[in-house]
């Protein structure tokens, strides 16, 4: 908004009005920059329990992990993802994804065709994808809040550090500007009225 001001009274009601207008929106940029980073704090734990709750499983599926390279079992025939199931949340005016559920294909395999830890390499197996993809979502979830928490906290110093005290030195010159033109009005009155007595 600010721009080299104009020297008059409509435009010393333009600025005043933006000014109004900026002092008012700006606790709104504050309080979200708050938010935002309330949220973001509160999720950075999360996201640690998370990769520790995946590092857990993995380390759980490592010791018969030889045996999912076994020729007679493809595992990836067995383990197939249908969907990643989000609902959409709103945080601050920010659209974020909320993780619900892997929905994993069923698929239909003979007990007696295939060997017996299958069924327990297979849970163990889906349990660390759920969780993968759950830590997917979250990792979505905190990369589009910090990407608003970066537009707000620029926002909020264009406003701080620009525009408010742009607009204050704009009125600033303006008041200045008409009070002497209204010292000059008053001084050029006498006179002509001077001339005129005289």
């Amino acid at each position: 908004m600010p721009e080299k001001p104009k020297f008059n009274k409509t435009s010393l009601k333009v600025h005043r009005d933006a000014l109004v207008k900026y002092e008012k929106f700006l606790p709104i940029l504050l309080l979200k920059k708050m938010q935002l980073q309330l949220v973001i704090r509160q999720l950075e734990p999360v996201l640690e329990a998370k990769r520790q709750e995946l590092e857990e499983t993995a380390k759980t599926i490592e010791p018969w992990g030889e045996l999912l390279s076994e020729p007679t079992v493809d595992i990836e025939d067995y383990l197939q993802i249908e969907e990643v199931r989000t609902r959409k949340d709103n945080i601050a005016g920010v659209e974020v994804p909320e993780f619900d559920q892997v929905v994993h294909r069923p698929v239909r395999y003979s007990l007696f065709a295939t060997p017996v830890w299958l069924d327990d390499a297979l849970k163990a197996l889906r349990r660390l994808v759920d969780i993968r993809e759950e830590l997917k979502v979250l990792l979505e979830k905190e990369k589009l809040l910090r990407e608003e928490l970066r537009t707000t906290t620029q926002r909020v110093n264009l406003f701080e550090k620009k525009l408010i005290p742009e607009l204050k030195e704009n009125i600033r010159k303006i008041k200045i500007f008409l009070g002497d033109d209204e010292t000059a009005a008053v001084g050029r009155a006498k006179l002509a009225k001077a001339k005129l007595a005289g």
